[in-house]
């Protein structure tokens, strides 16, 4: 039985790097680069459909893709420092980024530094900014996963499931060498996830009016959600990876969907009451209160 199941598993890439010449072509750049390519492209669509000016999505985008990637490599060789330091280590590998190696919560938290310093620079007002790119920046985590999937790396644990992932024994742990056993391919799970994460966002900002910064609040929470159920299949590796028995980017989890839901909150409360202003003081001025007191668009359209 466990024979004809791995027969319909997921096979794994034969190989994730090609050499053009002295050159070498690694898949999981590609994949990431894609992602960034397709962030984008959205959030350029949706920024200017917002009011916002042609081009301040690739402005802001060459800040926050150089922090994003210093701030995914810091996050990893932070949580991962075992792979690069001490005995029969290279520590200079630590800088290898294109063997792969990312910490996403690193990423977001550094490429958001350069977005609050690009968006100064032009004048952009930050949150509906982030609104607007949300989704894309979403979807862009999806495809980046495939980056793990030619890699062989981060996957789950076994799993007879007609979709398991097949990795070979030089991908796989000690445990597991030679075993006919398929893996839960968690690159696949979280690439549905942002997918479906990034059309829900879409949806609901159609359906409503939101506050500055809370559909942001809504992608964290969104990723957040399904990282911490996802993370809880993997078994590779990872420093500190039982912390009151979960690991530690389950734990990152928890605290960012609490973080994100108390601004959630906060920013819709803050909108209300200034929406109550602004209608108290239309009233009292004996003119119609505007239907939508929230702006969307950059700061005074860079005037």
């Amino acid at each position: 039985m466990l024979s004809t199941l791995v027969a319909l598993t997921i096979p794994s890439p034969d190989q994730g790097v090609w050499q053009l010449g002295p050159f070498p072509l690694r898949a999981y750049a590609l994949c990431i680069i894609l992602g960034v390519v397709v962030a984008v492209w959205m959030g350029e669509r949706r920024w200017v459909a917002r009011g916002g000016q042609p081009g301040d999505v690739q402005d802001l985008a060459l800040w926050a893709v150089p922090f994003g990637l210093v701030g995914g490599r810091l996050y990893h060789v932070v949580t991962d420092h075992h792979l690069y330091f001490g005995e029969g280590n290279d520590p200079i590998s630590a800088l290898y980024v294109w063997r792969g190696g990312l910490g996403i919560w690193g990423a977001v938290a550094l490429g958001a530094v350069g977005v609050l310093i690009g968006a100064r620079l032009k004048g952009i007002k930050v949150l509906p900014f982030l609104d607007a790119i949300a989704p894309g920046v979403l979807l862009a985590q999806g495809i980046g996963r495939w980056g793990n999937w030619f890699n062989q790396e981060l996957y789950g644990r076994p799993t007879d499931l007609p979709w398991g992932l097949e990795i070979d024994d030089a991908h796989r742990p000690y445990e597991y060498l030679g075993a006919d056993v398929a893996f839960h391919p968690t690159f696949l799970y979280e690439s549905l996830w942002a997918l479906a994460g990034c059309l829900l966002l879409l949806w609901l900002d159609r359906r409503r009016t939101f506050a500055p910064g809370q559909l942001v609040a809504l992608y964290v929470m969104v990723y957040t959600l399904g990282r911490g159920w996802i993370e809880s299949l993997r078994i590779d590796s990872v420093q500190y990876d039982d912390l009151l028995g979960l690991r530690l980017n389950t734990w990152t989890s928890i605290v960012l969907f609490v973080v994100a839901l108390v601004c959630f909150v906060l920013l819709g409360r803050r909108a209300a009451r200034h929406d109550v202003g602004d209608t108290g003081g239309s009233a009292a001025a004996g003119e119609r209160p505007s239907e939508k007191a929230v702006d969307a668009g950059p700061e005074d359209d860079r005037s």
